[in-house]
Formats: structure tokens, C-alpha cells, sequence
């Protein structure tokens, strides 16, 4: 049997309208009065009803300085909602290349994937965004990588029509595949035993 302590309580109607109230303020960006409440303890990890966290719904509205006060306030960059999506996939999904930094310099997972195992940088090269493409592959995405399907980042880029990734994903890999042939002509050879 269970203790009724155990049981979740139901919300007032006015903690669910001052819960929806921040949220409405993460989405507009309103940095400032933001920041003031989680000062005042506003947990950073809140979640909506889809599990989108406060940092997900300012990094796919675009809203920068909001995501550094949640990020500065201990909010998690790696944070999954219902659908298994972190931040970086929604900034890396909008274009937004700031916000992409942002969330990289505080410990997001340049190689976060969603739950079809694509990569941000699969994310990126199948919406043609070559500036995130040599972002995160600066940062150190696998340019390896295939999701689950058994797709590269290639394919991805070349499936969705991405003339401008796929080139440049080319590109990097013949780079990739000249330094390993480069490295397999120069490396010495050990004498037989």
C-alpha cells in the first residue's frame, strides 16, 4: 500500500499560471527577470509538460542571453525532453550559430544525437549549414558517425539535397582518407621476428 505522501500533488491553479508565466518568459527571451528569479531559487531544469526544459525552449526560440542565465544558473545543456532532443539539436536544428557556442562552451555533447542516433552534425550537414558543419567539427564531432540506420554524415547531407555539406563533407573526408594513406606510406616498419 501506498503512503499518500507518496502520491504527487496536484498544482494550485495559481502555482500553474505563475509556472506557465515562466515559461512564457523563457520563450519571449526575457533575460533579465529571468535571471532575477532563479537568483531567488526558479529551478533551472523546470520542465513543461513535453519535458521541453527552460534552456530547450530558449535555445530553440533563439534567445541567447536567456539560455546563459539558465546555463549560469546550473541548468543542464544535456538534458533531454520527451522526444529524446537536447538544446544543442534544436540550436544546431534553427541555424543558430551563437547559440550552438554557447551551449558547447558549457558542456553540451558536440556529439548529442536524437533517439534515430543523428548527430548535431548530421543535423547540420542535412540542412546545409556548412558554417555548423566546420563548427562542430572544430569541436570535435565524429565525421564517422552514422545513426542508427547505418547513415554517415555524408549520407545524411546527400539525402536531404545539401549540395553545399555534402561538398564539403567531400572534401574533409578525402582529406581524412590522403592523411591515413599519408601516415600508412610513412610509418616505419617493424623488422619481421
Amino acid at each position: 500500500m501506498q503512503n499518500p505522501s507518496d502520491q504527487p500533488t496536484a498544482l494550485d491553479q495559481e502555482t500553474l499560471e505563475y509556472v506557465q508565466a515562466v515559461f512564457d518568459l523563457v520563450r519571449r527571451g526575457d533575460a533579465e527577470p529571468l535571471g532575477e528569479l532563479l537568483s531567488r531559487g526558479l529551478p533551472a531544469n523546470l520542465l513543461n509538460q513535453r519535458g521541453d526544459s527552460l534552456l530547450m525552449l530558449a535555445s530553440y526560440h533563439g534567445h541567447l542571453e536567456a539560455a546563459r542565465q539558465l546555463l549560469e544558473h546550473g541548468a543542464d545543456p544535456e538534458l533531454r525532453n520527451d522526444q529524446g532532443q537536447t538544446p544543442l539539436l534544436g540550436a544546431v536544428f534553427k541555424g543558430n550559430i551563437p547559440m550552438v557556442e554557447l551551449l558547447l562552451a558549457y558542456g553540451a555533447d558536440v556529439e548529442s544525437a536524437g533517439p534515430d542516433g543523428r548527430t548535431a552534425l548530421m543535423m547540420a550537414a542535412m540542412f546545409n549549414r556548412t558554417e555548423l558543419v566546420e563548427l562542430l567539427l572544430a569541436r570535435g564531432a565524429d565525421l564517422q558517425a552514422r545513426d542508427s540506420r547505418g547513415l554517415s554524415v555524408l549520407d545524411a547531407a546527400r539525402q536531404m539535397g545539401a549540395p553545399d555539406t555534402a561538398a564539403l563533407l567531400e572534401q574533409k573526408l578525402g582529406q581524412t582518407q590522403s592523411n591515413t594513406q599519408v601516415g600508412a606510406k610513412t610509418r616505419p616498419r617493424r623488422a619481421p621476428a
